[in-house]
């Protein structure tokens, strides 16, 4: 008897181990918005006040190198909740919501519940995908998944703080807790007083979001779950001072990342003790695999990232990339790559300065006392850059120049490494099937002409031939006279991407001449509109526009896919727009999809005032 029990006892040690190495940890997700890493106590910042998250940090592990997959909230979602990016799926233009094959790509929610958990997220979505409703992929919009979970049910709670959101550096920027007196400034800002006060005010927003991660914690602590669930603190990507958000530096793009693990999965601590940091390179395109890893769910084939935490931990990428479409009413495309010391960028449209002017921006007091000190000469060469044109590349060390300031691409000391990000850069574009080498437009239409979604349409050579298309835009951005032989040769390609890239390559090589002009003219009744947009671009600006200014107004007036795109290249040509107020005035209460986005370029053009916006300054003339 005795015997027996001893082998029932062992039986039930045996079966207590076995069940306690199958338990799955719950997840705590908090995600700020708009906060580089660099706003933070436990990352550096001597004068923020974030006790609670940095007394986080000292409990888990900070990791150091997390960057973001793009700097702005709706197309990054789009790549976390699909575990895809965006640019595969075809939804890295700002608020698009273009459909994607659903069928074919199921978001990280739906495999967790599949797997058993109980998945919530209070309560932003933003996720950027048409064809399905953003809250449908989960079990519930609350704050406490842990409360109606069933009894057991391991669960995933996302809680999203919006108190750090862009927004709140909006508006008055006096009377702040944060004195404007002891705030230090990017190297890329003048030294203004109201931008000053500017960063006094985020710094208060800051400090209001850390309280709201602090009650987060204690409501998990009450509920006597903080043993059993591993916590994750970030920002969905930085910001959010003018030249931050929406841009890829590191003050865009580079995050804070903290994990908290209790002691009962010791075994997968990144490092020896909490307290420690962690200097593995890790995307956001690693995040959702790496949840689902965690809790034991079925992993798609076709995700790109790196599982970076727990038993299944694979080798950690050489490189990681970040990308730049559309934003709002602003069209500029820019790609990155780095490798956790350099970035290097490579900017799509050189012939227009970083700081266009969107509106949504110039809502912040810092950007336009920022503009107005470029304006009125009080800014250097260092703090006026924002608002002259790009070069089509740019290479920062990011460990000597954290402000990415200092653009080494024309150094022959970093040739080496230049190509060495160029190569991979290029490489991980033809991976993922970069969907940005055709205009937004293009690139719809001829997805809807095969009846099919963006991303299908770029998965078949036949139908994109992205090798081609780089090749062109590489040709384009050279902006080397010599290479205008090939370009006028483009502009008679059967391939509507190929003959844009012509086009914009003879826009960056300046004013037409009379060959080009020549050559440009019958691009101007192009099946494409996004086609004859380019040319008409080109044209504006050469010795007789007529011509142009005629496409461009029928564009308007037909209310064209492109039509948003003309409006830029007004302001990008420095066109008059009176001549064309009859065509733009219809947009002041267009609907559609790009509607806002278009009723915003017709008032900007049209200088027209609005309660946030006063009458714009008179516009310097751009450096060449």
């Amino acid at each position: 008897m005795k015997r027996l029990l001893s082998l029932l006892l062992i039986s039930l040690l045996v079966c207590s181990a076995r069940a306690a190495e199958t338990v799955r940890p719950n997840i705590l997700w908090l995600v700020c918005e708009d906060a580089g890493a660099g706003w933070f106590g436990c990352y550096g910042n001597k004068e923020t006040k974030t006790p609670n998250i940095d007394a986080l940090a000292k409990q888990g592990f900070r990791y150091t190198r997390v960057y973001s997959a793009a700097p702005v909230c709706a197309p990054c979602r789009s790549s976390l909740i699909t575990g895809m990016n965006a640019v595969t799926l075809g939804t890295q233009a700002m608020r698009s919501r273009y459909d994607i094959p659903h069928a074919q790509v199921p978001y990280y929610p739906d495999l967790l519940r599949r797997a058993g958990y109980y998945a919530a997220n209070h309560k932003k979505t933003d996720y950027n995908i048409g064809g399905r409703p953003d809250g449908q992929c989960w079990d519930s919009a609350g704050d406490a998944a842990w409360e109606q979970r069933k009894p057991g049910q391991p669960f995933f709670q996302v809680i999203n703080f919006e108190s750090s959101h862009e927004s709140n550096a909006h508006g008055p920027v006096t009377s702040t807790r944060h004195s404007p007196a002891d705030v230090t400034l990017a190297k890329y800002h003048p030294d203004d007083i109201t931008i000053r006060q500017n960063y006094a005010k985020y710094y208060d927003a800051l400090e209001t979001m850390d309280g709201q991660v602090g009650a987060a914690l204690q409501r998990l602590e009450k509920a006597g779950l903080a043993e059993e669930t591993i916590v994750v603190f970030m920002s969905d990507h930085g910001g959010v001072m003018p030249r931050s958000k929406r841009f890829l530096y590191d003050s865009g793009t580079r995050t804070p990342f903290i994990v908290r693990i209790p002691e009962k999965w010791k075994s997968i601590w990144p490092a020896t003790a909490p307290g420690s940091t962690v200097d593995r390179l890790v995307s956001f395109m690693d995040l959702p695999k790496t949840w689902l890893s965690l809790a034991g769910a079925e992993i798609p084939k076709t995700w790109p990232g790196s599982i970076f935490l727990g038993s299944a931990v694979e080798p950690a990428p050489a490189f990681a990339f970040s990308f730049r479409d559309r934003m709002d009413e602003r069209f500029d495309m820019m790609r990155s790559a780095r490798d956790g010391k350099f970035v290097y960028i490579k900017n799509y449209n050189p012939a227009i300065p970083w700081g266009q002017h969107l509106d949504y921006l110039w809502k912040m007091e810092a950007t336009r006392a920022w503009e107005k000190a470029w304006q009125e000469k009080r800014t250097d060469a260092t703090t006026g850059r924002f608002f002259e044109p790009k070069p089509s590349e740019e290479l920062y060390d990011c460990e000597a120049d954290p402000d990415n300031v200092v653009n080494l691409a024309a150094e022959p000391a970093h040739k080496a490494t230049l190509e060495k990000l160029r190569t991979a850069l290029r490489e991980w574009q033809l991976r993922v099937r970069d969907t940005g080498l055709l205009p937004e437009a293009e690139r719809t239409a001829r997805a809807a002409a095969a009846h099919t979604t963006v991303y299908e349409m770029a998965q078949n050579p036949k139908l994109y031939d992205l090798p081609a298309l780089l090749d062109a835009a590489d040709l384009a951005l050279a902006k080397s006279p010599e290479n205008k032989p090939r370009l006028l040769s483009l502009l008679k390609s059967p391939d509507s991407g190929l003959r844009y890239w012509g086009a914009a390559g003879l826009v960056f090589l300046g004013p037409p001449d009379a060959d080009s002009a020549a050559a440009l003219q019958p691009l101007l009744d192009d099946p494409s509109s996004d086609v004859t947009a380019a040319a008409a671009w080109a044209l504006l600006q050469s010795p007789a526009p007529e011509k142009a200014r005629a496409a461009v107004t029928r564009l308007l007036k037909e209310h064209s896919p492109s039509a948003l795109l003309v409006m830029n290249i007004l302001d990008w040509t420095r066109t008059p727009a009176a001549p064309f107020a009859g065509a733009l005035k219809p947009f002041l209460a267009a609907t559609g999809p790009l509607a806002e986005y278009e009723r915003r370029m017709s008032e900007f053009l049209l200088d027209i005032p609005t309660a946030e916006k006063p009458k714009k300054a008179k516009k310097q003339p751009r450096g060449q």
